[in-house]
C-alpha cells in the first residue's frame, strides 16, 4: 500500500486522476505504475515488464526506481510491506 507521497502533483492524481502536477502523456503509464505500488507488498511485486525495477545506490540508496517514459521516472522505497516517499521526477 502506498503510505506517502513526496510529489503532490502525483499524489493527487493517485488520490483524484487530477493530471495537474503530471505530465498528461504519462497519466496511463503512472496510473500503471501506481496500481502496482499500491498492491505491492516488495519490490518483485513491481518488477512489470518495460518498467526496468532497479534499486538505487549513493545518496538515494534503499530507494527503486521504475521507468515513466524517456527520463521519467518513478521512485520509492518500502518500508515493510508500505510504499513511502513516491516521487516522480525528470533526472536530467
Amino acid at each position: 500500500m502506498i503510505a506517502s507521497f513526496t510529489h503532490k502533483g502525483l499524489e493527487r492524481f493517485h488520490r483524484t486522476g487530477s493530471m495537474a502536477g503530471i505530465q498528461p502523456m504519462h497519466a496511463k503509464r503512472l496510473r500503471h505504475i501506481l496500481l502496482l505500488l499500491d498492491t505491492a507488498g516488495s519490490a518483485a511485486d513491481v518488477d512489470a515488464p518495460g518498467l526496468r525495477l532497479h534499486p538505487l545506490s549513493g545518496q538515494q540508496q534503499g530507494f527503486w526506481s521504475v521507468t515513466v517514459q524517456a527520463n521519467w521516472r518513478v521512485i520509492f522505497r518500502f518500508e515493510g510491506h508500505d510504499v513511502h516517499l513516491v516521487d516522480y521526477l525528470d533526472y536530467h
